[in-house]
């Protein structure tokens, strides 16, 4: 089996995994980083989301081997020495979530369009970017709000 190495959460970490190995096969089962969900397995839902080298990324589709070498974000290692980031403080602020199966992406994704797009984000275009995430239990006003407040403490 190939060997990768990457840095995740600002780890250096490395394993053996089979070619056919997804990236969120290797977080979760591999590193033990069990907040990547997997809803889909057809990259639809976006519970697996994570940054690859600074990029939202659905890691259900990803293989493990094609990212050999890159730097990895989960959710886990957003907040800093103790700290929520700040949109994972403004979904919990604004209850931007319900069951939590879907938050990880959820948060993944919407640092990653502030990240992209700037703080000043309105609802439609939170609302358009966030299409590939799915919710089954909001109704996503909530979590715009959340976008919204998060984007601007970021």
């Amino acid at each position: 089996m190939p060997a990768i190495s990457m840095k995740v959460n600002g780890q250096a970490v490395c394993g053996e995994v089979e070619g056919r190995t997804l990236l969120v096969e290797f977080l979760r089962d591999k590193l033990g980083l069990t907040g990547t969900h997997v809803g889909c397995d057809t990259s639809q839902c976006g519970a697996c989301v994570v940054h690859v080298d600074g990029k939202a990324v659905k890691a259900c589709t990803a293989l493990a081997i094609a990212h050999d070498g890159a730097e990895v974000t989960t959710i886990e290692g957003l907040a800093q020495n103790g700290a929520l980031h700040p949109m994972q403080e403004a979904f919990r602020e604004h209850h931007g979530l319900q069951c939590g199966f879907c938050t990880p992406g959820m948060i993944m994704a919407a640092v990653d369009i502030v990240n992209r797009l700037g703080k000043s984000l309105d609802e439609n275009t939170i609302r358009h970017e966030l299409e590939g995430n799915i919710c089954r239990c909001t109704g996503y006003h909530n979590i715009v709000a959340a976008v919204k407040a998060g984007a601007a403490n970021m």
